[in-house]
């Protein structure tokens, strides 16, 4: 027992020491994961809206498939947004347009033994763990189809914006003898209900944009002059107008929403309340109110 958790803190500290030399590296070249080129997973700061960046997703030729390779990159990704402080918002997408992540790579899944495809499947459950967890605010825009695991990708961010001629969003895993496996019978249920979920994964239905914005699988749809990602673009910049500190607090109280009583969910709510009201943040707000002016929030 000894010497298992004296592994687990290795690997622990190994994870972290990682993240914050790939931290370093992005602070230096706006980039994760080597060049946009070459890389299958990067993140993007935005250049006209400090505070937003893109985990761009960049294997074209495959439809965004996760490869092994991508999930790796995907998740050195979203260790360093979680120790980035200057991220306010996170916009996961894809490098070109049409594409936004077909699912698992079932060309590379073919040769992978039994126990790669288990490894893989944990890794893969880890990495949309972590991307649910992260304490910004995400938001998917699925400029192309979302199948199986991309749509899974998408479930695990916590807003989604679909492109208006996208026709490809769904679960279609019953097809293939398997379910959905990276979450989505619990993620898409939360979201939708038990029998929008059942009826979506037991038919294996495909749907359009509309439709899945109907079902409540995606939030937003874009106008038909622009594409999933503007409209992302415009929703982050609304939000990440805000006040960090008290966009992390609001998406930990509701995010604990589904584990939580009314009563319990109420103290936990207060509990993440009453740290706001001593913060420069804080202070900052009631004095641009005074003062008639938008507030310039710093995160402290």
């Amino acid at each position: 027992m000894i010497l298992t958790a004296s592994r687990s803190l290795s690997l622990n500290l190994q994870r972290c020491t990682s993240a914050r030399l790939t931290l370093r590296r992005y602070i230096q070249t706006g980039r994760v994961s080597g060049s946009s080129g070459t890389a299958e997973a990067y993140l993007e700061p935005s250049a006209e809206h400090p505070g937003i960046v893109s985990l761009v997703l960049n294997r074209p030729k495959a439809k965004n498939a996760i490869s092994l390779r991508l999930l790796e990159e995907f998740k050195a990704c979203l260790d360093t947004i979680e120790l980035d402080k200057t991220t306010r918002v996170l916009i996961l997408r894809s490098s070109t347009l049409g594409s936004f992540c077909a699912g698992a790579d079932l060309v590379e899944r073919v040769s992978m033994s039994k126990a790669q495809v288990d490894q893989f499947l944990i890794d893969l459950r880890r990495a949309l763990g972590a991307l649910e967890g992260l304490p910004v605010p995400t938001i998917a825009a699925i400029d192309g189809p979302a199948l199986g695991g991309g749509l899974e990708l998408g479930l695990a961010c916590d807003l989604r914006v679909a492109g208006h001629a996208v026709t490809k969003i769904g679960m279609p895993e019953v097809r293939l003898g398997i379910i959905p496996g990276a979450g989505g019978t619990q993620r898409l249920t939360r979201l939708v209900g038990l029998a929008k979920a059942k009826d979506l994964i037991f038919t294996a239905r495909i749907l359009a944009a509309a439709e899945a914005h109907q079902m409540g699988v995606v939030d937003y749809v874009s106008d038909a002059e622009t594409t999933a990602y503007d409209r992302a673009l415009q929703l982050a910049q609304q939000i990440s107008a805000n006040a960090p500190l008290a966009l992390k607090a609001a998406k930990q109280a509701i995010s604990r929403v589904p584990e939580l009583g009314f009563e319990s969910g109420l103290d936990f709510e207060r509990a993440s309340y009453e740290p706001l009201l001593y913060t420069k943040d804080r202070i900052e707000a009631l004095k641009a109110f005074r003062e008639k002016r938008a507030p310039s929030f710093q995160g402290e």
